[in-house]
């Protein structure tokens, strides 16, 4: 039977239980008498044993059942020990890595040498199993093949209850030779019936009783009866083609909001093509302007469907604080702030790995013996922020310069003259560490940088600030909500347009020459009551010089903390985009973060201006 369209059903409600697990099991540390929070690890294992049953996931049913039998004795107890919250993290991290081999079609690894001496239940059940198999072989002898009747009907609140049928009438091979059944396995194979019961005719030389016991271990089972008769025929359903890939859920609403919405347009679609037949270029402006509605809330549902929240990175987060503070001996409090924050689920999916290696350094060489780790997510217009801060003695700049000098990575007349924020940022340098010693977690000169380079992947920067009013160090991750359609402001430069996000820009200005002054050999304006630098566009990307026209225009941006202004031959307009990655080898050129295609069919470049800047002051 071809199972693919079930499995990521499967993997997906799995992921979920397995999620509310951990995030329990943190909350049950602090308060380990809660009834709620221990029935509510049960019913997860309980969940996850009888999917994976019926998905023929051995391995998996028996580690979640073994589970299951150490949260009921906790059931019983009315608390849960230290130990056993330590034992079923560490079955719930198995269970993602038997998630993983069943999502990558490997076999499922041994875990009898997790189970161990403790596993009793699940030996018990492979003793019964056994008991069962020789019980079949005794009365095959005995008894006289006769067909038997048999309905097995699920429970309603059963998820995937085609997949779970399907598996109930593989299993039934076991117990003899399936002549018919209704549904036939085409039309469960189609699963667009919702079918939450199974007639079979089985040739077998069972009877009711034991057939009953066969599927006694079967928690999604509501009842198992023996009619007289077979129900008639229906219809069947070819059997549908199976879809790889990864699952989304939606919300009905939203899917009922993207119905109404494909129905308007529909109707715009006719409107226009009514008003160009007619000639009635009034009646088009209209239809124009409410298929750019339309089009503009369309793009915003199908934005909605791709964001997620921090909530699944969080706990991944406390998991790690957590393991960490155990095995170095440290007294951390961890506070989390803003997991209901949304975002690209694609942004999501690589900002984890950064985020827990930020985490891991401040545990590392933040905190001493005791202290507080603070995960905080926020909103600044179309970006995101990630910060993680710690309450340490933070990190000295002239450490870091020092460092720096003695590796050759600044001169002797760069030492002094080298600001505080910009020590700072050596750090992400390749290689560059100054611990003391190698650790598990830290001292091998890998990591910042990494991190560094994921961000600025993702579009977004990465900033770390040290001392001041506040102690310890804080390292944020601003990022954008979405990579792929994103509002930019589109300049010109010799000629060529190009596009700036504008998340990126803090205003645009106008500016005679008069107002141009020099500082050294940097002209610069005053802007706000600050200097701020001027740096030419065309200068940055090799274009030829020109005179440019009265007045000057100005982007304002922000690049390591510092302000900065860009020079270009005009100001076009502001658009939304759609943003496609550079095919390799282009996708490594610095200073260019993908491509765009406007209405006129001309391919636009959307500037990095984190890297284009960063190239132009080294």
């Amino acid at each position: 039977m071809d199972m693919v369209k079930f499995k990521e059903m499967f993997l997906a409600e799995a992921g979920d239980h397995l999620h509310q697990m951990t995030t329990t099991l943190m909350t049950l540390e602090a308060d380990p008498g809660s009834r709620s929070g221990i029935d509510a690890l049960f019913r997860n294992a309980h969940s996850i044993k009888g999917m994976a049953g019926t998905m023929n996931f051995g391995q998996t049913a028996d580690l979640a059942h073994f589970l299951e039998d150490l949260l009921d004795d906790c059931r019983q107890a009315g608390h849960i020990e230290p130990d056993i919250i330590d034992k079923v993290l560490s079955g719930v991290d198995l269970l993602e890595t038997l998630m993983s081999d069943i999502r990558e079609g490997l076999a499922e690894r041994d875990i009898s040498a997790f189970i161990g001496q403790q596993g009793e239940a699940a030996e018990a059940a492979q003793e019964a199993r056994g008991a069962t198999e020789e019980s079949e072989e005794l009365v095959l002898i005995e008894l006289d093949d006769q067909a038997l009747l048999i309905r097995l009907q699920l429970d309603p609140s059963t998820p995937a209850p085609e997949a779970r049928l399907l598996v109930l009438l593989k299993n039934l091979e076991g117990l003899g030779k399936v002549l018919e059944s209704r549904p036939e396995e085409a039309q469960l194979l189609a699963g667009s019936d919702n079918y939450r019961e199974l007639f079979i005719k089985l040739e077998t030389a069972f009877s009711q009783a034991q057939v009953k016991d066969y599927f006694a271990a079967y928690s999604e089972l509501k009842e198992i009866s023996f009619p007289e008769e077979f129900p008639r025929p229906r219809a069947v359903i070819p059997p549908a083609k199976s879809v790889s890939g990864v699952t989304v859920r939606v919300n009905t609403e939203l899917l009922d909001s993207f119905i109404n919405l494909t129905g308007e347009l529909i109707t715009t679609r006719y409107h226009l093509q009514n008003a160009v037949k007619q000639r009635s270029w009034n009646d088009v402006d209209d239809g124009v302007a409410q298929l750019t509605r339309l089009v503009k809330n369309l793009q915003h549902q199908v934005l909605q469907v791709r964001m997620l929240s921090l909530e699944n990175v969080f706990v991944r987060v406390a998991r790690t604080v957590r393991d960490l503070a155990r095995s170095s001996g440290k007294e951390v409090e961890l506070k989390l702030e803003g997991a209901t924050i949304e975002i690209d689920r694609a942004i999501v999916e690589e900002l984890t790995d950064p985020l827990i290696h930020l985490v891991r350094n401040a545990l590392d060489h933040g905190i001493a013996k005791q202290g507080v780790v603070t995960v905080k997510a926020g909103r600044e217009r179309d970006l995101v922020t990630l910060e993680v801060a710690d309450d340490g003695q933070g990190i000295d700049p002239r450490k870091i310069r020092d460092k720096a000098l003695e590796r050759g990575l600044i001169s002797d007349q760069q030492l002094n003259s080298l600001s505080d924020y910009d020590a700072l940022q050596l750090i992400c340098l390749p290689g560059f560490s100054t611990a003391a010693k190698i650790t598990e977690t830290s001292g091998r000169g890998v990591g910042m940088d990494v991190v560094k380079t994921a961000v600025e992947k993702m579009g977004g920067i990465l900033e770390i600030v040290s001392g001041g009013a506040t102690p310890g160090t804080r390292m944020v991750m601003k990022l954008p909500l979405s990579r792929t359609i994103i509002r930019v402001l589109l300049v010109s430069a010799a000629g060529v347009s190009l596009a700036m996000p504008i998340s990126r820009i803090v205003q645009t200005l106008e500016i005679s020459r008069n107002d141009i002054q020099r500082s050294g050999r940097q002209r610069v304006i005053e802007f706000k009551g600050k200097i701020l630098p001027l740096l030419s566009l065309r200068k940055i990307l090799d274009y030829p010089k020109a005179q440019l026209p009265e007045p000057l225009s100005v982007v304002v941006t922000e690049v390591l903390g510092r302000r900065v202004g860009l020079v270009v031959d005009s100001l076009i307009g502001q658009r939304e985009v759609f943003v496609q990655r550079l095919p390799a080898p282009f996708d490594h050129l610095k200073g260019c973060s993908g491509a765009t295609m406007l209405g006129d069919g001309h391919i636009v470049f959307v500037l990095d201006l984190q890297s284009l800047l960063e190239r132009v002051r080294s």
